[in-house]
């Protein structure tokens, strides 16, 4: 007789998808209220119609933007990401309900109150997947909603998985023990199950809902039988690749045609839609800047750099920006003209910078004119600092990854600067931060990382930064 496996789990994400409905009409009808459009007789009479076809836009935004947060492991800033992400394609599919199908009765609604509705959702609707996400891992601390779960392999990448999946008590793994020919492994182990031929009784014994397999791939007949074995038995199979020893990061599956291809690094700018969404903020964002604030600045600056010391407003420095291509990187020139400007970095009490020098790079106010690189598509306003020329060619030779944080355009600011390694480099420690930081950036990007590093920059601003002189 077939085992139903599924358990109550899968209403988990049916109780979320219940919450997402219930959000989005409470704030529905709370806007409603409280913006008094229902004293409007015309719009009163099209309230069912507009309430319908905002439930009905939900189901296909989640449908693009599936509920994850029942998975094992999932992060806060995914779980904002993902649900600013389904209200967004919320809109855009609700816009363009009514832009094709030319509803000429709802179209004449007042246009602020479905603007105040998206307001509340962007700000609500993330809380409340968060509180869904913390209340699901509290559920599971008290032992519910788990995964039965056996490794098989109890070597060095065996281990490792257990201790990731040890390593917090609600990611809802019930790891019953290890599965290993080496029997002298039996007394050191957290908890030794048996050989790898006793596998299939255990998991038929003890409705084990996922096996984990880390045994090398010189035992290709054995993980070829336990495979067999858990796909017949409906039971989930996973397998730990032996690279992983060496190889500590998250890895994406692609394929040409059947064969398998792991991809070492995860970059999401590789995507066609994170360039859009960062090039557009780029574009918009330096644009109004440069036609508002950027003339005030330059006239008022400009006149006290020309009292400060003689030389031009604007210093340019060739810098080595995306893929390793030159280009001319704009500052507030805070220096007095020098020679070994294109060479030297500059210092704590640097005799060449200017007294309103120390202002502008205390302040990072230098780096305004690099938002002219930025319109040019030179530069982002968030990336990897750019660094001169004769940095690159010494630090790509001595410095592991160095010419990594080049996969993407440098910025104004970035996650390295925000973290404390902005300025002077003194040691090859501090550069070597510098770059783990600006490859985890290239690694780990979302749109409202870069908000957040903007945020925290101009915060920075006004504090000032004891490593920028």
């Amino acid at each position: 007789m077939v085992r139903d496996k599924r358990g109550y789990g899968f209403l988990i994400k049916w109780l979320i998808g219940i919450g997402d409905l219930f959000i989005l009409n409470l704030i529905f009808f709370t806007v409603y209220q409280l913006t008094g459009v229902y004293k409007i007789e015309d719009f009163n009479s099209k309230i069912r119609i507009i309430a319908l076809l905002l439930n009905f836009c939900y189901f296909f935004a989640v449908y693009f933007v599936p509920i994850w947060i029942y998975k094992p492991v999932m992060y806060a800033d995914k779980v904002v990401q993902r649900s600013l992400s389904v209200v967004a394609m919320h809109a855009i599919l609700f816009f363009t309900c009514l832009f094709f199908l030319k509803l000429d009765d709802i179209n004449q609604f007042p246009m602020y109150f479905i603007l105040y509705f998206y307001f509340a959702l962007f700000i609500i609707f993330p809380c409340w997947r968060i509180f869904a996400r913390e209340s699901l891992k509290h559920y599971r601390r008290t032992g519910k909603n788990y995964k039965r779960v056996i490794i098989v392999g109890a070597g060095k990448n065996g281990m490792n998985l257990y201790a990731e999946m040890k390593k917090e008590n609600d990611y809802g793994f019930h790891i019953y023990g290890f599965f290993d020919d080496n029997i002298l492994l039996k007394n050191t182990l957290p908890n030794y199950l048996g050989m790898t031929h006793e596998v299939e009784d255990f998991v038929l014994k003890n409705s084990i809902d996922e096996i984990y397999c880390t045994l090398p791939n010189s035992k290709d007949e054995k993980i070829m039988r336990i495979f067999n074995f858990a796909e017949k038995n409906m039971v989930r199979f996973y397998i730990i690749p032996e690279f992983s020893r060496y190889v500590k990061r998250r890895l994406t599956l692609e394929s040409i045609e059947s064969l398998p291809v792991m991809a070492v690094r995860i970059e999401p700018l590789q995507l066609a839609y994170n360039q859009i969404i960062k090039r557009t903020f780029d574009f918009f964002f330096s644009f109004i800047f440069l036609i508002t604030l950027f003339p005030v600045l330059y006239v008022i600056l400009g006149l006290l750099i020309k009292i400060s010391s003689r030389g031009p407003v604007i210093f340019k420095q060739v810098r080595t920006g995306i893929y390793g291509k030159d280009f001319n990187c704009y500052k507030f020139r805070s220096m007095k003209q020098n020679e070994m400007a294109d060479e030297k970095q500059a210092e704590k009490e640097d005799p060449r910078t200017t007294w309103i020098g120390r202002f502008l790079r205390r302040s990072n106010l230098d780096e305004i004119p690099q938002f002219y690189n930025v319109l040019k598509g030179d530069m982002s306003v968030v990336g990897p600092r750019p660094h001169m020329l004769k940095h690159t060619e010494l630090y790509s030779t001595i410095i592991d990854k160095y010419m990594v944080r080049h996969l993407v355009k440098p910025g104004i600011t970035g996650w390295a600067q925000v973290n404390g390694y902005r300025g002077e480099t003194k040691t090859m420690e501090q550069m070597e931060g510098r770059v783990r930081y600006d490859v985890w950036y290239l690694e780990n990007w979302t749109f409202l990382l870069d908000l957040k590093i903007i945020f925290v920059t101009i915060i920075n601003m006004f504090k000032g930064e004891q490593n920028a002189y």
